[in-house]
């Protein structure tokens, strides 16, 4: 352990962070398996997500939407730093953690997420392809309908097209259960960071999924030949959701990209 010697804490320690409409809920095969395996993890609901108690509506910014994951990291030990795991949108939670917080730190990975080098202009977000189409999500207006939305949600008959067409049934349903409408305002202030290069020193792992019918699959090539990784994995049969399609796979190449970090 750490303590007071100055020395990192040896204990591998995941944190994972939802994407849009989702929660912790979305990984418990994941954790599952790591746990197992005797791994130690945590999930986050970040703001009006999950089981939080905050309705969605009322999230406006990026930091009121991460400040569950900022949190967690603000009150970590001493010397004891973290594999900071990211899907879908999830990534620019990731990535503003990774500047904030870079010695906590040891390890970024990003699941068919947003990845945005600090500094640099973003492309449009990631789910502006959702986000204007009024026939595929449902709106919330939390300041009236004579103001812009304050949240989108996908409706339940396209869910499975755009977020689980490799995943199982049962998944699907346990899904349909829990999606909450997702903060439009925060994820505008998403990506939007100054230049850090001390954050651009941690390793960073990019795992693609090949059959996404939300981030296709240039896209997620076109984000690491913007910014390089250190690794990248690619799901071949995986759809957006990974932790529900190839779960077992995921959790291998979890553990493969970590071992990079002991040799």
């Amino acid at each position: 352990m750490g303590g007071d010697s100055g020395e990192d804490d040896p204990i591998i320690h995941f944190v994972f962070v939802h994407g849009a409409s989702h929660g912790a809920w979305c990984w418990y095969k994941i954790i599952t398996l790591l746990d197992a395996a005797g791994f130690k993890s945590s999930t986050v609901d970040l703001t009006g997500a999950g089981i939080s108690l905050t309705d969605s509506k009322t999230v406006f910014h990026s930091d009121q939407y991460n400040r569950p994951l900022f949190s967690l990291l603000s009150d970590l030990p001493p010397f004891h730093k973290v594999i900071l795991v990211g899907h879908s949108i999830g990534g620019a939670s990731v990535t503003e953690a990774l500047c904030k917080f870079t010695d906590k730190i040891s390890m970024a990975i990003y699941i068919t997420a947003s990845m945005v080098k600090p500094g640099s202009i973003s492309s449009p977000n990631l789910l502006n392809k959702l986000e204007g189409e009024e026939e595929i999500c449902d709106y919330t207006f939390g300041e009236g309908t004579d103001k812009p939305p304050t949240g989108f949600i996908i409706k339940e008959e396209f869910r499975r097209h755009y977020y689980y067409n490799q995943s199982p049934l049962e998944d699907i349903t346990l899904s349909s259960k829990l999606l909450r409408p997702a903060p439009m305002r925060a994820f505008q202030d998403l990506d939007k960071l100054p230049p850090n290069p001390k954050a651009e020193n941690v390793p960073r792992v990019y795992i693609k999924t090949a059959k996404d019918n939300i981030i296709d699959p240039m896209r997620q090539d076109q984000m690491v030949e913007n910014w390089p990784v250190f690794q990248m994995y690619v799901l071949e049969e995986s759809d957006h959701s990974p932790f529900f399609s190839v779960p077992t796979t995921l959790f291998d190449y979890l553990l493969h990209a970590v071992s990079s970090l002991q040799q």
